[in-house]
């Protein structure tokens, strides 16, 4: 009987352990930037809608069902790309559990992305927060992209040159970080708001971030052709947000597949 109840603990223990696997397993996709990327979309109720195979780590590092807002950056986080990029991502693979890892801060310049940098508005440190959320989530699952929304702070680098030089060593950075420098990494472009033309500088900015994309490997851009703003010239309307996380999900699933050919 001792023997029998050794043989069944040991079936137990070995149950539990894979259900703790399982529950690990999760495909991560890393959300960084600024507001855009972090949501200022007014929430309706399909957005709070819980998914079965799409979870955020939230704001106490927990994971929970992927509802928006899903980014804490501000009180008026809202609706932005990375649920409906989620929903997609697990409808291209049924058998996948997505883990988002909402990181962005808005009005952050991307010089605040780097290591030690604090955003005195915020009082946060973006990239060291991001790092320590990244580690906690990557032990229950493997990163398989990062999105990256940035850009309308860093004029003056536009016009300086300097932009396209401090991404590609952000993309260098975070791709370590995540644990190879193979990581599909996609870029989304400013907003084109009709009553705001670009300035010089963001002008640049986009130049530079559609080099990166074009000269980086595995890194993509998604356009923000046809996407409205919520009326403040400035964050996309819930529904543009919605539309640019379903390019984002594209995009990554190009770069996913051309990295299976490889």
């Amino acid at each position: 009987m001792k023997v029998k109840r050794i043989i069944i603990a040991l079936l137990l223990g070995c149950a539990f352990l894979s259900t703790d696997a399982a529950e690990k397993k999760m495909d991560l996709y890393l959300l960084i930037g600024q507001s855009n990327m972090a949501g200022r979309g007014i929430v309706e109720p399909d957005d709070q809608k819980e998914l079965k195979r799409v979870f955020t780590l939230n704001k106490t590092n927990e994971w929970v069902a992927a509802v928006d807002p899903i980014h804490f950056d501000k009180k008026i986080a809202g609706v932005g790309p990375g649920r409906t990029f989620g929903i997609i991502m697990a409808e291209a693979d049924s058998s996948a559990k997505i883990g988002l890892i909402p990181c962005a801060v808005g009005g952050t310049s991307i010089r605040k992305w780097k290591p030690e940098a604090e955003d005195s508005k915020t009082k946060t440190h973006p990239y060291d927060d991001m790092l320590a959320r990244l580690k906690i989530a990557m032990q229950h699952g493997e990163v398989k992209g990062i999105l990256w929304h940035q850009g309308e702070a860093d004029g003056k680098m536009g016009e300086q040159g300097t932009y396209a030089a401090a991404l590609t060593e952000l993309i260098e950075r975070v791709r370590a970080a995540c644990g190879s420098q193979d990581i599909p990494f996609v870029i989304g472009q400013l907003g084109q708001f009709e009553g705001r033309p670009w300035s010089e500088g963001r002008a640049k900015v986009n130049a530079a971030q559609q080099q990166v994309a074009n000269t980086v490997p595995y890194c993509g851009f998604v356009s923000s052709e046809g996407l409205t703003d919520k009326g403040d010239l400035t964050h996309f309307s819930a529904t543009a947000a919605r539309k640019l996380g379903t390019r984002y999900a594209q995009k990554m699933i190009e770069l996913q597949k051309q990295m299976t050919r490889k």
